[in-house]
C-alpha cells in the first residue's frame, strides 16, 4: 500500500471516532477502490473455500466482507448530504455506480449462491440458534429476490438496472438541493411582512444579512416556507413561495421529470425481471404488509374512516374564510389553506403555536429527550468532547448504561439548515456494534439531522412544537440503532421492515404532548417558567384540529406512491406530473392547479434506489403501531421503568431478530388495533371496529 493510502482517513474508520475533519474529496476514489478490492477478495474467498462450511465461514464472513466498504460509503454519502461541495459531489458521483454494481453482483455470484445453498443443507445450519437461523433464511430469500436464480443475461440486465437507478436517484437528490438553493425572495418593504411572527422576521433579516442583501430574504428551507404559508397576510407572496416550493426541480435548469420517469421505468423492469407484477410486490414481500395490494387496502380503509371528517373540515374552513372575508372571498387557493387554517385555529381555540416557541429553546429540547430516555431506558447521554465534526454547529454525545457498566455508543446532532445540506430530517447509523470477547457489545455510532429554526443574532434557537416533535422522532430512530443487542449486524438496529422502522421514532413524539414530560424541559427562554396551564390546555384542545386533513395529506402521499409503482402507465395515463396531481387532488383541501409538481421534489420516493418507494404508507402503518403501543405507557405510567425496560428489551434492542408482528405482540400481548390512531386523532366513531387490516 502506498503512503498516500496509509494517510487516507476513509481507511481509518475502525473506531467510533471518525476523522471528519480530515476527510477530503481526493480521499474518496483511492479509499473506495481499495475497499472494493478487499470486499471482492473476501467474497471470492467465501466461494472458493473448501473447508467444512460453518456459519462463521459463510454468513458470518459475508456479513463482514462488506463492512469496511459500507462504513466508508456511509460516511461519504453522509458528507455529501450535509457538507457538499462541487468536488465532493463529483467524487461521490464517480464511485457510486461502481459500488452499486458491486452490491448488485453479490447475490448474482454463482459460486457464493452455491455455497449458501449447500450450507443451508448442513447439520450445522439446522442446529443454528433462532437469530442466526433467521439470518440464514432471510439471506437465502434475499438472494432469490435479488436475482440469484437468473440466467447470465438476466443477471447482466439486473446489474445495469441497479447501476442506473443508483446514478439517477443520486442525481434526483442533487437536483432537488440545487433547485432549493437557487431560489430566494427578497422583500424590501416591511409593510409586506404583516402577519409574520417576529421570530420569522428576524430569521429572514439574518438570512439577507448573511448574503449582504438589504431587506428580508425568504428561501425554500422548511422554517422559511412554513412561516410564510402559515402567517403572512400578503397572498401574493404566499402564492410565489407555494409555487416555488411545489415546483422544485421541475424547471429547465434542475429538471427531475425525466429522472423520475426513468426511475419508475427501471423499477418496473426490475420487478418484471425478478418475477413480480410490480415494484410494490417486489419490495413489500418481506415487510409487514407483504404485498402492494395489502398496503393499498390498508390505505384505502384508513381513507374511508377519515373521509367524512375531512369533508366536514374542508367545509368548516371555507365557511370560516368566507365569513371573515365577506363578499370579497373568491375561491380558496392552495396557498391560502395554511394561512386560513391558522386563523381558524386561533379563533376556535385562542391558540397561536408561536406562543409556545419561547418555551422550546433547542438546547433544552435536546436535554429533554435525553432525560426522558434516561427515565425510560436507564441510559445516560453526556457531551463527547473534542470529537471531529463536519460543521461547527454539530453537537457530539456519548451514551452510557450505568447499570450494565458499558458505553453503548455515540452520536452527532446536526439541527440547522445550510446551503450545503439537504432538506428534511433523518437519522443514520454509521457504525453498528457487535458482540465482543468477554461479553457485551462494541459501541454503536449514529447521527440525526434536521432543518429546524436556527439561532438568530446570537439568540438561542427557539423551536416550534412541530420541530420538537421532529427532534424526538429522529432520536427515537437513533435509540433503535444505539440500543441494539442483535449479534448479527445485518439484523441489528434499524435494519428492519420499513413499515416497522417508524414505530420507535413515532412513539417518541407522544411525550411532547404530555404535561409531565414537557415540564422536564419546556421552560421559557427568559423567565425559566414552565408552559402556563391555560396555554397547555389550549395546545391540547387544538391537537386534533384538522386531524382528518393532516391524515388525508399523508394518505395522499401514500396513495400517489403506490399508484405510481403499481398502476401508472405513461402510454395510458400521460404526463406523470399531471397524473400525480390528479391522484393527490382527492386528498387536498382545494383543487391543485395545473403545473403542481410536488412529485419532482418527493425525495422519500426518488432520492434512493429503494427508499420509501412503494412504502410511504409505512408512516401511517407505524403510526397505528405507535398509538397502540403508547397506550401501555398511558395506562401503566408515562415514565414506568418496567414498561420502558420491556419496550427496550422486546422491541428496541431486538432489531430484526424476529418477525415484527411477533415483537409487537411480545410487548402488547396482542396484535395492533387501528382504533388507537383514530381515537388519538379524534376520529373514532362510537361503534368502530378495531382490527388492523392485513397486519399479519
Amino acid at each position: 500500500m502506498t503512503q498516500a493510502a496509509n494517510d487516507n482517513p476513509l481507511l481509518e474508520l475502525d473506531s467510533i471516532r471518525i476523522p471528519f475533519d480530515r476527510i477530503r474529496p481526493e480521499h474518496v476514489r483511492p479509499a473506495i477502490t481499495t475497499l472494493l478490492a478487499r470486499a471482492r477478495a473476501a467474497i471470492h474467498e467465501i466461494g472458493e473455500r473448501t473447508a467444512p462450511r460453518t456459519y462463521a465461514s459463510t454468513l458470518g464472513a459475508l456479513d463482514d466482507a462488506t463492512e469496511s466498504l459500507s462504513r466508508a460509503m456511509g460516511v461519504v454519502s453522509h458528507l455529501e448530504s450535509v457538507a457538499t461541495t462541487p468536488a465532493l459531489r463529483e467524487a461521490y458521483n464517480d464511485v457510486k455506480p461502481e459500488v452499486s454494481a458491486f452490491y448488485t453482483s453479490i447475490p448474482l455470484d454463482p459460486k457464493l449462491w452455491e455455497v449458501l445453498r449447500a450450507y443451508a443443507d448442513t447439520d450445522d445450519a439446522k442446529s443454528l440458534d433462532p437469530i442466526r437461523a433467521r439470518h440464514l433464511a432471510k439471506t437465502i430469500d434475499e438472494f432469490r429476490r435479488a436475482g440469484a436464480d437468473l440466467d447470465a443475461d438476466g443477471k447482466k440486465q439486473l446489474e445495469a438496472i441497479d447501476v442506473e437507478l443508483s446514478t439517477l436517484t443520486t442525481k434526483f437528490s442533487q437536483n432537488l438541493l440545487d433547485a432549493t438553493n437557487a431560489f430566494e425572495l427578497v422583500v424590501t418593504d416591511e409593510k409586506k411582512l404583516a402577519g409574520l411572527p417576529e421570530s420569522a422576521r428576524e430569521a429572514a433579516r439574518a438570512s439577507a444579512q448573511q448574503k449582504g442583501i438589504e431587506g428580508w430574504r425568504f428561501t425554500l428551507q422548511a422554517p422559511s416556507v412554513m412561516a410564510v404559508l402559515t402567517y403572512l397576510d400578503d397572498a401574493e407572496i404566499r402564492e410565489k413561495i407555494w409555487w416555488a416550493y411545489n415546483t422544485r426541480a421541475s424547471g429547465e435548469q434542475f429538471d427531475n421529470r425525466p429522472h423520475l420517469l426513468r426511475i419508475l421505468e427501471l423499477r418496473k423492469a426490475k420487478a418484471k425481471l425478478l418475477g413480480r407484477d410490480d415494484f410494490a410486490d417486489l419490495v413489500l414481500c418481506d415487510r409487514m404488509a407483504k404485498t402492494g395490494s395489502d398496503a393499498a387496502q390498508f390505505v384505502t380503509k384508513l381513507e374511508s374512516r377519515t373521509r367524512d371528517a375531512f369533508e366536514r373540515e374542508k367545509q368548516d374552513l371555507e365557511a370560516f374564510r368566507k365569513k371573515a372575508q365577506g363578499g370579497k372571498a373568491g375561491p380558496m387557493q392552495p396557498w391560502d389553506v395554511g394561512y386560513w387554517s391558522e386563523k381558524q385555529r386561533l379563533a376556535l381555540y385562542d391558540f397561536d403555536e408561536e406562543a409556545l416557541r419561547p418555551y422550546f429553546p433547542a438546547e433544552r429540547a435536546l436535554q429533554g429527550v435525553f432525560d426522558i430516555a434516561r427515565r425510560l431506558y436507564g441510559i445516560v447521554v453526556e457531551p463527547w468532547e473534542n470529537a471531529p465534526t463536519w460543521d461547527p454547529s454539530v453537537r457530539t454525545f456519548l451514551v452510557r448504561d450505568p447499570k450494565r457498566g458499558e458505553q453503548i455508543g455515540a452520536f452527532y446532532v446536526d439541527l440547522y439548515p445550510r446551503e450545503s445540506k439537504r432538506g428534511g430530517a433523518w437519522m443514520a447509523g454509521l457504525i453498528t456494534g457487535g458482540p465482543i470477547d468477554g461479553g457485551g457489545f462494541s459501541p454503536h455510532l449514529g447521527l440525526f439531522c434536521a432543518n429546524a429554526s436556527p439561532p438568530v443574532n446570537g439568540k438561542p434557537a427557539l423551536l416550534t412544537h412541530d420541530e420538537v416533535e421532529t427532534l424526538f422522532h429522529e432520536f427515537g430512530h437513533l435509540l433503535h440503532h444505539l440500543l441494539s443487542r442483535v449479534p448479527v449486524r445485518s439484523l441489528a438496529g434499524t435494519h428492519v421492515a420499513w413499515d416497522f422502522v417508524e414505530l420507535p421514532s413515532q412513539i417518541m413524539e407522544n411525550w411532547t404532548w404530555e404535561r409531565e414530560a414537557l415540564d422536564l424541559f419546556a421552560r421559557h427562554v427568559e423567565k425559566d417558567s414552565t408552559i402556563p396551564g391555560e396555554l397547555f390546555e389550549k395546545m391540547q384542545r387544538a391537537r386534533t384540529y384538522r386531524a382528518a386533513t393532516a391524515q388525508m395529506r399523508q394518505l395522499g402521499f401514500a396513495t400517489v406512491d403506490l399508484t405510481l409503482h403499481r398502476e401508472y402507465d405513461p402510454k395510458k395515463d400521460g404526463d406523470v406530473i399531471e397524473y400525480a396531481r390528479r391522484v393527490m387532488e382527492r386528498f387536498a383541501t382545494t383543487p391543485l392547479p395545473s403545473g403542481y409538481a410536488m412529485i419532482t421534489g418527493f425525495s422519500h420516493l426518488f432520492a434512493h434506489p429503494v427508499g420509501y418507494a412503494a412504502g410511504y404508507y409505512s408512516y401511517k402503518w407505524a403510526e397505528v403501531l405507535d398509538a397502540d403501543a403508547f397506550s401501555r405507557f398511558q395506562r401503566e405510567g408515562l415514565f414506568s421503568e418496567r414498561v420502558g425496560a420491556e419496550f427496550r428489551d422486546k422491541l428496541l434492542s431486538r432489531g430484526d431478530a424476529d418477525e415484527p408482528m411477533k415483537l409487537f405482540v411480545d410487548f402488547m400481548g396482542r396484535e395492533p388495533d387501528l382504533n388507537a390512531l383514530l381515537e388519538r386523532n379524534g376520529l373514532l366513531p362510537p361503534t368502530a371496529p378495531g382490527e388492523m387490516p392485513d397486519a399479519s
